[in-house]
């Protein structure tokens, strides 16, 4: 024997079957190469899928031990015997190499039945043979030719298929390499009742097996006695007795049965040769609970069972376990009692697993279900089976619409509950009148009625109540006199928040706020409920408004007003009539102010900023020249009960809210009327303290931040239309800055009646344009090094303490030293600079713009910034006017800025300057320190841009590059979004947010 056989020999005897037939089959695939072959040792690589790396194996024949790098727990694994086969059938070098220097090795030749690509028919057939030995049975196993000659395999399947050219032959299916490892063991005479139970089971019923030289098949099923119930006079007895079927008794536990061999099961029963049986037991009459409850099903779960007596119910395998639920109404609550039964109606019944004959067939019971159906019922119901439980109020109708989903059946008085003949239908009333003043009033009732009841009268259901329960989730809604009816949620889907908003918008006296006559009038489409003929004369609110009557205008109006303005009087003169409030919102410069005044009468409070006090005095008198006008202003202010028009400010409406509150105006007006967009604000509470027929709202910019600051414009015009703050948060802003599908379009469609805007570009095409651009300017070495330390010394603590969800106050504050740091280094604290780029900048190009004729507006947020321009502009010899929070004669400053021999430039603060002027004088504006906020931005070049300018605008952002100014316009981009969200085309809104600043430190 070589060395290499003396190594296979002894891998192949600590090798185990499995890993042997798996070392063969990585021989025969080709997956095994030589590396080198030394006199000492032999290397060998495997290639294994899924490794991008060989495997390497080394052999030392000499020695007959190996080793191999795969880390498996299998000694030998199967590398090792793939490789000694391998190595095995190599042909060996002519001249080995020496071992100091050993080389590669050529590729080792595997025999053909082992090289890829080379098909050997497998010609030998296993056949299995029993045969009758003292004692019981013995297995031999043939190995058939296609000749049908044999050869006896003597010797474990295993190590004959670890020879390549004999694997090659042999057709070998799964269950013989279980059956040759339990042959494994060899044994002398019969076969041990185990291992031959276990043969048995493991031979597959195609395979071939002979017996007394017959061709049998092996049944993998038991083989069981049969159980016949008679009557005996009195008694009940069972007799067990042998399948007829069965021909003999081979040995113990097996028998042969129609040509087939099978295992005996119940032998405990009937014995390892069938000796205990026939057997019987006898039942007396006192005995039959258990024989029905017990005795019988476990019998017909484990064996067939006959029942031929005529005072037992039969067996009845269909039927399967279930949970019955008795189910009784009340006078406030339920009473459930859940049971396990089987069968429909119940045959028996489980109580405590003991089963209980009720009437019918006795089922075959099946433990597993019966636990499962149990968990169940404790999962989704919290409850056990013959437990009673009792419940009220609210948890009846929870408890109540959960059983209606429950697939168990129902029974007692309230099954009806889950009737599909019960419904419930919307019933709609309308009373609709007008007032003395011609403006609408409606009440409505609405409920539901059900139908499809047997009997008596229609009963109906308080729509309150079906709303709360579908808020609620629940599927039914509890009736008066018992019972519940499933809610209609396909209808209260499409419909029920209309009709929710309009029970929540009826007021304390019965009537319909008016804002919500358009959904009452939908609502009547909806169920085909003809309108009152008040309700036409809204049309315009559901149609839209282009088909407006004409407004009369006021017989003292002085000015022709143009055709847009006449369609906001129009519109106006419509929400008044209707009993309604409006926000106007046209654009800067479209004359907001003259289309209010249009449909003033005796009894108005105006209310604007203190700056504009003057303009609305003279824009009265001037307009509507027999209109009587009284400012309340001043420290011995008085209200003038003559007056028919009083202008106040937002302070003093503040401080005199009950004086002004206690008086009952015929209109309120509330112009830049943002003032009021924190709800939360003193100043906001005030005004919504203003009693009034008619209120309006004028603001070019009614969202500037945040979506509830439009909640609180129409909650003061038209109070309850968007709901309370939390219901808006939910329902609207929430929806809308997530950008939810279709949120901000409902939104709009909501608000579109009470808002009317119109931008110059569509309403006044004789403007000249108006063009934004940016002029960037580049920071001096100095002025970079001053940012960039401010920047260091605020990031990091201060986008921490975002992160980690601190005030946004810090993040401001770092925001506003970093946008200091972009304009002036005098602006930031402990600096000195005479001047900066953005400054220089600014003044060149204030310089040329003066230069060529033209006169220009400079916004700046910090009165800081605008004392260091002035000197500035001084030595460039530009002469300028200047109006902050500190000028007050506004008046006078604007009109030498306008008149044709007035100074060139004018600096304004930002907050000072963004209303109440009109300086179309100007023809360029100069933003110095842009914002996050486009709204104010835009308020400011509005200055210029209006009726009334003959020039085009140019409005030009500086903006210092490389610093937080340049993401500061892309903020700006996100802002705009959340205007047009709400009153434009567009379908998504954002608010500065903790990101936003987190974004803008970055």
């Amino acid at each position: 024997m070589s060395v290499t056989e003396e190594l296979l020999e002894a891998v192949r005897e600590e090798a185990r079957p499995e890993t042997w037939s798996t070392g063969t089959n990585l021989a025969r695939s080709g997956v095994v190469s030589v590396h080198s072959v030394g006199r000492e040792e032999a290397v060998l690589r495997v290639r294994v899928a899924g490794r991008p790396a060989p495997i390497t194996t080394v052999l030392y024949p000499e020695d007959a031990i190996w080793e191999c790098d795969c880390r498996g727990r299998v000694d030998p694994c199967e590398h090792v015997v793939a490789a000694a086969l391998v190595l095995h059938h190599a042909r060996p070098a002519a001249k080995p190499p020496p071992p100091s220097r050993p080389t590669a090795a050529p590729p080792a030749r595997a025999p053909a039945s082992a090289r890829p690509g080379t098909a050997v028919p497998k010609s030998e057939r296993m056949v299995y043979r029993f045969k009758r030995v003292e004692g019981g049975l013995q297995l031999e196993r043939l190995l058939v030719r296609p000749d049908n000659t044999a050869r006896l395999l003597a010797r474990s399947l295993a190590s004959v298929l670890a020879q390549p050219v004999e694997a090659a032959r042999i057709q070998v299916e799964p269950c013989d390499l279980l059956a040759d490892k339990l042959l494994a063991r060899p044994t002398r005479g019969a076969l041990p009742p185990e291992r031959l139970s276990a043969l048995l089971k493991v031979l597959e019923p195609a395979r071939t097996v002979l017996f007394d030289g017959v061709l049998v098949s092996v049944s993998p099923e038991p083989l069981l006695p049969r159980v016949i119930v008679e009557d005996r006079g009195e008694q009940t007895v069972l007799r067990f007795e042998k399948d007829p079927r069965i021909t003999e008794v081979v040995c113990p536990g097996v028998v042969v049965c129609g040509g087939m061999l099978c295992q005996l099961g119940e032998q405990g029963l009937t014995g390892a040769r069938l000796e205990s049986l026939p057997q019987e037991k006898v039942f007396s009459p006192a005995q039959m609970g258990d024989l029905t409850g017990k005795v019988l099903p476990d019998l017909a779960r484990r064996m067939p069972v006959d029942v031929r007596s005529q005072r037992l119910p039969r067996i009845d395998r269909t039927l399967k376990p279930r949970i019955s639920v008795e189910l009784n109404q009340l006078e406030s609550g339920l009473s459930v009692l859940p049971t396990l039964v089987y069968g429909a109606p119940p045959t028996v019944r489980i109580d405590n697993g003991r089963m209980v004959f009720l009437q019918g067939a006795v089922p075959v019971r099946d433990e597993g279900a019966e636990q499962k159906l149990i968990h169940e019922l404790r999962d989704e119901l919290n409850m056990v089976p013959g437990r009673r439980v009792t419940v009220q109020g609210k948890e009846a109708v929870q408890l109540a619409d959960k059983l209606r989903r429950w697939r168990g059946g129902l029974t007692g008085d309230a099954a009806r509950v889950v009737s599909p003949h019960v419904q419930l239908r919307p019933v709609l009333s309308v009373d609709a009148g007008t007032s003395e003043a011609g403006v609408p009033r409606v009440g409505f009732t609405f409920d539901f009625q059900v139908e499809g009841e047997e009997g008596g009268a229609p009963r109906t259901v308080d729509a309150g109540a079906v709303l709360k329960a579908w808020e609620e989730g629940l599927g039914l809604v509890p009736l008066e006199g018992g019972g519940w009816a499933p809610l209609p949620t396909a209808w209260l889907k499409s419909h029920g928040q209309r009709v929710a908003d309009l029970l929540a918008a009826r007021e304390s006296n019965g009537h319909l706020a008016n804002h919500a006559l358009p959904q009452l009038t939908d609502l009547c489409e909806t169920l085909e409920h003809p309108a009152p003929p008040v309700l036409e004369r809204l049309a315009p609110l559901v149609q839209g408004f282009e088909k407006l009557p004409d407004a009369r205008l006021p017989a003292d109006l002085t000015v022709t007003p143009r055709a847009y303005q006449l369609q906001g009087v129009s519109w106006l003169t419509f929400l008044r009539q209707a009993g309604l409030g409006g926000v106007l919102a046209d654009d800067m410069g479209l004359g907001k102010t003259l289309q209010t005044l249009c449909v003033l009468g005796p009894g108005t409070l105006v209310v604007a900023p203190t700056s504009v006090l003057p303009n609305w005095e003279a824009e009265v008198k001037r307009f509507r020249p027999s209109l009587k006008v009284s400012v309340y202003h001043g420290p011995g202010r008085v209200l003038d009960e003559t007056a028919d028009v009083t202008l106040t400010t937002y302070a003093l409406m503040r401080l005199d809210a009950e004086v002004l509150g206690a008086r009952m105006w015929d209109t309120v007006v509330l112009d830049e009327a943002q003032a009021i967009k924190n709800p939360e604000s003193q100043v906001a509470r005030a005004a919504y303290g203003l009693q009034a027929s008619f209120r309006v709202a004028l603001s070019g910019t009614p969202i500037e931040n945040r979506l509830e600051e439009l909640w609180s414009l129409m909650h003061f015009t038209n109070r309850g239309l968007l709901g309370g703050r939390k219901e808006f948060e939910s329902r609207w802003a929430r929806p809308v800055t997530d950008n939810q599908k279709g949120a901000a379009e409902l939104l709009r469609a909501r608000i579109r009646p009470f808002v009317l805007r119109r931008l110059k570009r569509d309403v006044a095409p004789e403007l000249p344009p108006r063009t934004e651009s940016v002029r960037h300017v580049t920071l001096s070495e100095r002025e970079r090094a001053v940012y960039d330390a401010v920047y260091a010394a605020t990031r990091e603590e201060v986008v921490s303490q975002l992160e980690a969800g601190g005030s946004v106050l810090k993040a401001l504050e770092a925001l506003l030293r970093l946008r200091q740091a972009a304009c002036h280094p005098a602006l930031v604290p402990g600096q000195q600079a005479k001047t900066s780029s953005k400054v220089e900048a600014l003044v060149e190009a204030l310089g040329t713009a003066v230069a060529d004729g033209h006169k220009a507006l400079v916004f700046s947020q910090w009165t800081s910034l605008l004392d260091l321009i002035e000197p500035a502009l001084r030595e460039a010899g530009i002469g300028f006017v200047r109006l902050d929070g500190a000028t007050s004669n506004r008046g006078e400053v604007a009109a030498s800025f306008q008149s044709p021999d007035g100074p060139p430039v004018m600096l304004i603060s930002l907050k000072a300057g963004a209303t109440g002027l009109n300086l179309t004088a100007a023809d360029h504006v100069f933003l110095v320190d842009p914002w996050w906020n486009p709204s104010v931005e835009a308020q400011a070049a509005d200055r210029a841009h209006r009726i009334g300018q003959q020039r085009p605008v140019m409005v030009y952002r500086l903006v210092s590059q490389g610093t937080v100014e340049e993401k500061i316009l892309h903020l700006q981009d996100k802002k705009r979004a959340l205007f047009e969200a709400a009153l434009g085309g567009a379908s998504g809104a954002a608010s500065i947010t903790r990101a936003d600043l987190l974004q803008l430190l970055d």
